[in-house]
Parts: C-alpha cells; structure tokens; sequence
C-alpha cells in the first residue's frame, strides 16, 4: 500500500476510546477487507460467553467456580448481595489500613511509623503488583515496596540485605490464597527467621492476604497477626491484581487504588459492548486470531516505548500464557493452544532484537504501546526543537515502519499518559482479551491443570530428596546415583538422584560429598 492508502486504513480501523484516553491502531495487521464479517458471528457468541460469565455462571468446571475478576471493579455485577458487601468492605479495609499506617496510628511495636514494606508471594500474587508498584513508584511515596516472589535462598538474602536495619520499620505482607504454596511458605520462613534475628517479634510486622480458613490464615489467627485480607475462589491469581491481592500493596505505595479501579471499570464498560470494531479488547482478540489463525502460530511481542511499563511484559505472560496455553478444548479434543509472550521496552530493544524481528524469523507480531505524555513538566531541548521525548515518539514511529516494510505486522495501543486510571484501564483491556480469545478457540481460560501437575511433581523431587538422605545414612561408603535409585527400588529415577544429590553436595551446610569424576555414573556420594 502507498502512504495514502495506508492512512485511509489507518482511519478506517482506529478505535479511540476517550473515557479511558486510550486508542486502538490494527490498521498494519494484515487481514482482508471480509475478515470482521466472517469472523463477526464467533464474535458475537465470545460476547455471549463473556456476559454469562459475568452474571455468575460456573466458568471453571474443572473447580465448579465462578469466575468474577470483572467484579471488582464494579462490585454491583456480583450475583448476591454478599459478594457485593464483601468485596466493598474489602476496598474500605484495605484503605483505612493504608491510612492507618501511613499516619503513624497503626506503627511498630517500638512505636515508630513503617517506612517499607515488603511483599511475599508468587504468581499472580506477585507479577500484578510488581508491575503496578513499578509503574506507579515515585519520589514522594510514603512507603517503599520490596519483594520476595521465589523460593531462591540467594534471590532472599539480597533483599533483606537492601532492608537492612530497615527490617525495623518494614511491614511484611503475605499472599497466598491456599496458604499451602511452597514458594510462598519458604519466604514467610526466611522472613520470620530475619525479623527473629534482629530480635523482632515477626507476627507484630505481618499482614495476610488469603482465603478464609487457609493454612496462612490460621497462623496468622494463632500468632495474631496485625490484620488478615480475604482472598476469594472466584479469582484467579493472575487476575487478582485489582483485588486486595494488587490493591493492598498499591496503596501502602501511596497509590490511588480508587483511581486505578475506575480506570479497569470504564474500560470493562467500554469492552463490554457488543459493536465489535468500536470494542478494543474484540480487536485486540481477532488480531490474535488472525496472526495465528487461531493456533498460537505466531509469538506476540510487547514493546512499550516506556520504562514505566517496563514489567509489562512479564505480568502479560503469565495472564496470556496461564490462561490460554490448554492441552484440551472445552470439548475436551487435544489441541494444545497457546500464545507465546514475550517484550521489554523501547527504545532498549532497538539496540537488542529489534534486528532479527525485522530481518529475521517472521514467527511473530508486534504490539506497541505507545504514550503520549513524556514527563510531568518541561523537557529540555537536545536538539533545536526536539526532545528526548520527540526522539522516543521517533524511535516508536520508525520502528513500526521499518517492519511494516520487511511484512511484519503490528498493532499500537496509545495512551495519554502513565497513572494510576491507565494502568487500571491496560489491565482491564488485557483481562477482556485474554477472556473473547479463549471463547473464540474454544477453551478455558480460567484453570490452569499444567500449573498443578508442576507443583506435584516439584512435591516428588522433595520425596525421593528426604529418601535418598535416609539411604546414604545407612551407607557410610561412596555410592553412585544408580546404586542409591536401585537401593530405594527407584533404579529409573536415577537421574532424579544425581540432580537431588549433586545440588546437595554443592551446599556445605547439607553435609554431603560428591567425588570428582567426568563421567556422571562414577560420581560417588557420601554423608560428610
């Protein structure tokens, strides 16, 4: 097409939704002029499942849940008065607790204001906030947020080295709506050993957020923990970020959680409506569908040309990964979908892959996120009439035309500026996408089987872990990882031993040995 035809298409396809000054360009995705008609009644019928959801259907069968992320921002959806009451009375508790300890009436036991916080959790218990702390920090904020979202004993120890004497003065919040996650009991027990150690009292600089009668919220009952915040089944920890789960931590920042809660609400009105091509998030899913022809063929590519939304990206991939990466159809026929995520920023990625998404492989499309606004004030001038900002616009622009050239096709999502009701509204659009694309593949978005087979299988490894101990106990020779797997019966999972053992003999503390040997099979292992 020549430039002229180009904005032609450009303007034909814009949607610009002003009540979330957020706009829409699919004009170089490449489908053809019929495409929205034949795809116009597998639309309809993803509105239609999308309503019954939201009205409180069972939309996870595999659990028998509802699933009601959309109520949270406008809780009157809920199908019972209860729910509404409950997730009302959950934004009043999280703000009044906000206050409490940003002025000092809720403080430390030796009376000092909390200055940090730090938050303990994995998963969508901790990619949302992550992303939304990220995006929404600032110099003036009243509280500094920290994370542990693993289980990686280094990863840990340098957190709480950048706390410091600062463990003091920092409230520590723990999220886990079973209680039972792994990753996140270790870090609730690296941190109560941490506080211990400073002589702090962990149960009086602790917060849970979790389902009522968990695991977590019996502790924090029994040890009584300052306060406890419901999570519900009905959410799904990848869309939990507009819940207590994302709005407890936002607000401690300093952020205006009302604002961002508005912002997801008008953008859960405005994809709410059924005129497909006035719907961004009905775009935003036929686009998916177009370039993979509805099979994942093609990995989606996230650069937004801001570092405020820098863990876009990363809070994108386990949303649309989680929720769409199925073996099996709602028909229960394998078909294994998905869609592969992947993105950093610009204009960093100029100078990183840039160059192989224009020349390389063509197993991709693009979704730029472009902003407006560049910072609160003036900009200096680095050139006669131009900006850093003019030259980041220039970067966008000159990107998106370098890969339309070479047949790369992309789409750009445009906002005025970076706050609280935009990354709201983002959430929102992506939530909504995520939800019509599954309905038009024919799956479920809203379970996750091959998360749980992970976690049964990591439960094994730790098994065999406490057997293969016991066996060396009996045995004070050296002995192979075969010797061992067929001691316990296990002579198949002598692989599993080798793992087991070599990581434990690489830890001093676990006292066991490996001998030095370039063949795997010859390694010898021994109590120290």
């Amino acid at each position: 097409m020549n430039k002229i035809e180009l904005w032609q298409r450009f303007t034909k396809y814009l949607c610009i939704c002003p009540e979330i000054s957020l706009s829409l360009d699919i004009s170089r995705m490449n489908f053809s002029d019929d495409f929205f008609a034949q795809m116009e009644p597998a639309m309809q019928h993803a509105f239609a499942a999308m309503s019954a959801l939201e009205k409180g259907v069972i939309a996870n069968p595999d659990e028998g849940r509802m699933v009601g992320h959309y109520w949270l921002r406008n809780p009157a959806l809920a199908p019972t008065a209860e729910l509404r009451r409950e997730i009302d009375d959950t934004v009043t508790q999280v703000l009044d607790f906000s206050r409490r300890v940003h002025s000092g009436a809720l403080a430390t036991p030796a009376g000092e204001r909390f200055r940090k916080f730090l938050v303990i959790g994995i998963g969508g218990s901790a990619l949302g906030p992550q992303f939304v702390a990220d995006a929404l920090s600032c110099p003036q904020e009243p509280m500094k947020p920290y994370f542990l979202d693993n289980t990686d004993p280094d990863g840990m120890d340098r957190v709480f080295a950048g706390l410091g004497a600062d463990l003091a003065s920092t409230l520590t919040v723990v999220i886990s709506k079973s209680g039972s996650t792994k990753e996140t009991r270790n870090g609730m027990l690296e941190a109560r050993a941490a506080y211990q150690g400073a002589g702090l009292d962990f149960a009086r600089y602790a917060v849970a957020v979790t389902g009522a009668g968990s695991e977590l919220d019996k502790v924090a009952l029994a040890e009584g923990w300052i306060e406890r915040f419901p999570m519900w089944d009905w959410v799904g920890g990848r869309t939990s970020v507009t819940s207590a789960v994302g709005l407890l931590p936002a607000a401690l920042q300093g952020i205006d959680i009302s604002a961002l809660l508005k912002g997801a609400g008008a953008c859960d009105s405005i994809t709410r409506q059924t005129d497909t091509l006035k719907n961004p998030a009905a775009l935003m899913a036929l686009m998916w569908y177009y370039a993979t022809n509805g099979r994942g063929e093609k990995d989606l590519v996230v650069l937004p040309y801001k570092d405020r939304l820098l863990l876009f990206s990363r809070y994108l991939q386990q949303l649309i990964m989680e929720s769409l990466g199925k073996e099996q159809d709602l028909d229960g026929t394998v078909v294994c979908q998905g869609l592969s995520v992947y993105g950093n920023k610009g204009s960093t990625d100029q100078h990183a892959y840039v160059q192989q998404l224009r020349e390389g492989v063509a197993n991709f499309f693009v979704t730029f996120i472009e902003v407006l606004q560049d910072r609160e004030g003036r900009s200096m001038q680095v050139e006669d009439g131009v900006t850093s900002g003019d030259f980041l616009s220039g970067f966008y622009q000159g990107t998106r035309t370098a890969l339309y050239e070479k047949g790369r096709q992309s789409m750009t999502i445009t906002v005025e500026r970076v706050d609280a009701g935009t990354i709201g509204a983002l959430i929102a659009l992506f939530e909504r996408t995520v939800g019509l694309y599954a309905s038009l593949v024919n799956i479920n978005a809203y379970h996750q089987p091959g998360v749980e087979a992970g976690k049964k299988a990591a439960g094994a490894v730790i098994s065999l872990q406490k057997a293969v101990i016991e066996q060396l106990g009996k045995q004070p020779q050296g002995q192979t990882a075969l010797e061992i797997a067929t001691s316990l019966g296990k002579p198949e999972q002598a692989e599993s031993v080798f793992a087991i053992l070599r990581h434990l003999a690489a830890n001093p503390d676990r006292g066991i040995q490996g001998s030095k040997n370039e063949h795997a099979e010859l390694i010898q292992f021994s109590m120290s």
